[in-house]
Parts: structure tokens; C-alpha cells; sequence
């Protein structure tokens, strides 16, 4: 049978539009084109339609369960966007394990494509879910919504102690990166990435990292090297582009809080003749599959993407049936994986 993720990549569309056509959803409009090519796609690859039918009936007459439960997943970006590096791993992760434990995913929704709480409960409502994974925050009065209307919720790097959460510690990875710099004899390091929920980019966990590790090694964050890219690669190379043309002082290291990141902003350097690294290193964060296929190939911070997903799936499972009744927070290991972006020995 083959994944979502799978029949996505072949019809060219995203993973919450294969959803929402193969479990018949109706809280958006979609073409008669799309949805007659998702189901050419998928029945081409395999896809047994009768599996979502047999997914949808929860409960038998006598209370017992049926073979499947239905799990959904929301997603708090855009699904499309630079074809999700990072959070495609993650739902992947999702639909396997639930796979292997006689679970369906029912559907791939991101918060963009939620217009407000009634379309939210509506689509809650109407698909009778078993359980919920969140992939990073949403608003909070429509996650207080769903709390009501879900049995049970994982969340994937959020903030509620009240339910399971599967995360890894964001401040701690961006400490990692840039103490790998120090230690390559950076003194002027700068950084790119975003805000989070808050927008706020003092709040943010991996910039927080950036400036505790400066300050723990007596050095302080020079204003003019942080790059507040919105997670956007178009600004970053755009503001990398800026800084190289207007400052008289550069930093001789980035750390940037994702490997899109970076990449965008390492093209603006080495089209201005500049060397990475021997002029600037660079290390990112995330280890998306293209980062080690970058001129030079970009240093980063491995985050074990696909093991997360797999997890809270696990969680939520185990929630469903009774166990881990307490809620927690389970940090997943990350892991520095030099290569010739930040390295002089490596070039």
C-alpha cells in the first residue's frame, strides 16, 4: 500500500490535498482535475480505496474496535512550502509507525488551511477521530477547541505540559552549533533564522541558544549580524546580500537556525567571490537530506526527524490504549555532523 507521502510526490500535489480527496473530505473545494489525478495516481500505485472506508467505522454494534483507529495530523506551516525538508521526514515517520500498529491516517491538514474554529470543529466533527498529533504551535484558542473534541492529543514540539510531547532541545542544538565554531576560533558569529509563535525573536529557542552560548564565552550578539529571515529562504539570501554590501565589518561565521537557511545565504556569499569557509563558515541546523549535497557541504546539527514522528505516533497509540496515562515531554538526541562548510580540514 502506498503512502500518502508517495502518491503526493507522483500527482504533484500535497500531502493534505491526497488526504483530504482519498478520506473524501469536503471542508475545501478541490477541482474535479485534481482530485480525478490523485485517484489515477493512487490506484496506479496500489491504493486500496476500501482501507479508508474500513478506517472510518470506529466501533462495532457490541462496542469493540475494528482493525483500524483514525489519527489526524495538523501541521502548523504551509505543506508546500520548499516541499517541507523538514517536516516531510516527520509525517512520514507518522503514517509508518501508525501503519504498524493497525492505525490510519486519516488526513494531513496545516494551519493555513484551517479558515477559523468552525471549519476546524466541522472537520473534527465529521471525521470522529480517535486521536490528534500537532506538529509544532497553533492558535491557542483553537487548540482549546480541539482538546474538547479529540480523546486524545501528542503533541511534536509544543508548549502544553498537560498532554504527551515529543520534542528535542532546540536551545541546546543551537548552543552545540555555534560552540563548534568557537571552537574553529570564530570570534564574530552571526546568525539567521526566524521567530516562533510569539514573534518574538528573543523568545525564539535556537536564537536563544545563538546568544547564551556568546555570552557564556564572554562575547555578546553584534545587532548588525542577526538576520531575522521570517523562515523564509528568499529573504534570507536577501538579507545576507544587504549585510555583505553595507557592513564594513563582517562576521567570519553563521550559524543559521535552519539548513534552508543557510543555503540560501551561502549563495549570497559565494557570489560576492567570497570562501566558505575560509572567508565565512557556515553551520545549520535541521540536517535536511540536501544539505550534504552543498558547495562546500553544509555543517549542521542532525535532527532525528523520521524517529520523532515515529514516536509520537507510538505515544499516541499508547495513549489510546491506556497506558502512559501521565503526560510527559520525551527530548530526542541530536547530533553535530561537521563537514567542509565550517572546517578547514575537511575542504
Amino acid at each position: 500500500m502506498p503512502t500518502l507521502k508517495e502518491i503526493a510526490q507522483h500527482a504533484g500535489f500535497s500531502i493534505s490535498t491526497v488526504s483530504r480527496v482519498l478520506n473524501n473530505d469536503t471542508s475545501r473545494h478541490i477541482s474535479i482535475e485534481t482530485k480525478t489525478k490523485i485517484w489515477k495516481v493512487a490506484k496506479d500505485l496500489g491504493y486500496v480505496a476500501s482501507q479508508t472506508t474500513k478506517a472510518s467505522t470506529r466501533k462495532t454494534a457490541t462496542g469493540g474496535r475494528t482493525d483500524f483507529r483514525q489519527v489526524g495530523c495538523i501541521v502548523s506551516v504551509p505543506q508546500n512550502k520548499y516541499n517541507h525538508p523538514y517536516f516531510s521526514p516527520i509525517l512520514e515517520g507518522i503514517e509508518k509507525k501508525l501503519s504498524e500498529l493497525n492505525c490510519s491516517l486519516a488526513y494531513v491538514i496545516t494551519m493555513n488551511e484551517i479558515e477559523g474554529e468552525k471549519a476546524m470543529r466541522r472537520l473534527l466533527q465529521d471525521t470522529k477521530l480517535d486521536g490528534l498529533i500537532i506538529v509544532e504551535g497553533i492558535n491557542q484558542e483553537l487548540y482549546e477547541t480541539i482538546k474538547k473534541l479529540v480523546p486524545a492529543i501528542v503533541g511534536i514540539d509544543i508548549a502544553d505540559p498537560t498532554v504527551p510531547v515529543i520534542s528535542y532541545d532546540r536551545v541546546q542544538a543551537a548552543k552545540a552549533a555555534v560552540r563548534h565554531l568557537m571552537g574553529q576560533g570564530h570570534r564574530r558569529i552571526g546568525f539567521i533564522g526566524g521567530a516562533g509563535m510569539t514573534g518574538d525573536l528573543e523568545r525564539e529557542k535556537r536564537y536563544r541558544g545563538y546568544r547564551e552560548a556568546l555570552q557564556e564565552a564572554g562575547m555578546e550578539v553584534d545587532a548588525r549580524w542577526v538576520i531575522n529571515a521570517g523562515w523564509d529562504v528568499n529573504v534570507s539570501y536577501s538579507r545576507m546580500v544587504e549585510l555583505l554590501d553595507t557592513e564594513a565589518e563582517l562576521p567570519t561565521a553563521i550559524f543559521a537556525a535552519s539548513d534552508m537557511m543557510a543555503i540560501s545565504a551561502m549563495r549570497a556569499v559565494t557570489e560576492r567571490g567570497m570562501r566558505i569557509p575560509q572567508d565565512m563558515a557556515f553551520v545549520g541546523l535541521d540536517n535536511i537530506e540536501v544539505s550534504q549535497y552543498t558547495s562546500p557541504p553544509l555543517s549542521t546539527i542532525h535532527i532525528p526527524k523520521s524517529e520523532i514522528g515515529m514516536m509520537a505516533a507510538k505515544v499516541l497509540v499508547d495513549q489510546l490504549d491506556g497506558n502512559n496515562p501521565l503526560p510527559f515531554r520525551l527530548l530526542m538526541p541530536f547530533q553535530l555532523l561537521v563537514r567542509s562548510s565550517s572546517d578547514f580540514m575537511k575542504i
